[in-house]
């Protein structure tokens, strides 16, 4: 991220979220996606209460122009995509899972982009993503905080997690 991008509202959200992630363990990067500075952080834990898998969660965030909900959707699916290239090891279902937070942050957000990412969250094949929009003009954090019927032993340790990188700034 340039000196320019962290000065703006978005880009001192992403510093923000960049300084939790690191503070939690996480592995942090920059990488550009299409002209597009991304935030990529990870980690990977194992519990014995999860069936005994082994949960790679991913963070990725971004700042962007507007957020609407075919944009958050859209990044979503490229978040998944992504997680699932770069997991390696075991192949996803095989005692390991994926988690993401696929994280936008804009002063320009439709309010159909946050009730989208508030009710529910995504889940594919052993893949479970919740999707966090950010509206930096009003200080909102839109993201599910339930408990989802697939997925549910892991529900805590996403709203955990989601309180621990997203609130707080």
């Amino acid at each position: 991220m340039d000196a320019q991008q962290e000065q703006s509202a978005p880009g001192a959200y992403l510093a923000f979220v960049e300084r939790q992630l690191t503070a939690d363990g996480c592995t942090t990067r920059w990488e550009d996606w299409a002209g597009v500075s991304v935030l990529v952080g990870r980690r990977a834990e194992f519990r014995m209460r999860w069936m005994a898998t082994r949960l790679h969660l991913f963070t990725v965030a971004a700042a962007v122009p507007e957020i609407t909900v075919p944009v958050v959707s859209d990044f979503t699916d490229h978040v998944m995509r992504y997680a699932k290239d770069t997991k390696g090891g075991l192949p996803v279902g095989m005692q390991t899972g994926i988690g993401a937070f696929p994280l936008l942050v804009s002063d320009r957000v439709d309010p159909a982009a946050v009730q989208w990412a508030e009710a529910q969250q995504r889940v594919r094949f052993a893949c479970m993503t919740r999707p966090v929009v950010v509206d930096s003009s009003r200080r909102y954090v839109g993201m599910y905080r339930g408990k989802p019927v697939l997925g549910r032993v892991y529900a805590s340790y996403f709203n955990e997690k989601g309180a621990l990188y997203f609130h707080g700034q």
